[in-house]
């Protein structure tokens, strides 16, 4: 997987910290980059996603210590700007994905990458970009 540029889906982040399905998977991703010296990536727009839904689902302490160990990872914050935006808006115009979604895929492309991702709506993008499934 690691011959690509690994993108993360909050998806797959919210299933390592709530030891979901396919979390070890996320983990074993992590080790790798890490044994690499290398970085995984995530948009701007999902690190605010896995904020929102921790947040929602157990409380502001626990998102904002979320936060704190998700910035120990090996693991980019990729900011978002016109061009990513606008290519974010053109794949969710045209393909059945949430908007966060749209920037997940839209940053993938950018890079030429492969994401980690559990969440089925990623398959009406599988010829779109390459998927790593959890």
């Amino acid at each position: 997987m690691l011959n690509k540029p690994v993108v993360f889906d909050s998806f797959a982040l919210l299933a390592l910290f709530h030891k979901e399905r396919g979390w070890r998977k996320v983990r074993d991703v992590l080790k790798e980059l890490e044994s690499q010296d290398e970085k995984g990536l995530l948009c701007r727009i999902n690190w605010g996603e896995f904020y929102c839904i921790i947040r929602r689902r157990l409380g502001k302490t626990k998102a904002e210590e979320s936060i704190a160990l998700l910035e120990q990872l090996p693991i980019e914050i990729i900011s978002v700007d016109d061009e990513l935006v606008k290519e974010a808006s053109e794949i969710k115009s045209e393909y059945p994905v949430a908007y966060a979604d749209a920037f997940c895929i839209a940053l993938t492309r950018r890079v030429s990458g492969c994401v980690l991702t559990g969440d089925p709506e990623f398959s009406s993008v599988k010829d779109l970009i390459d998927i790593e499934w959890l």
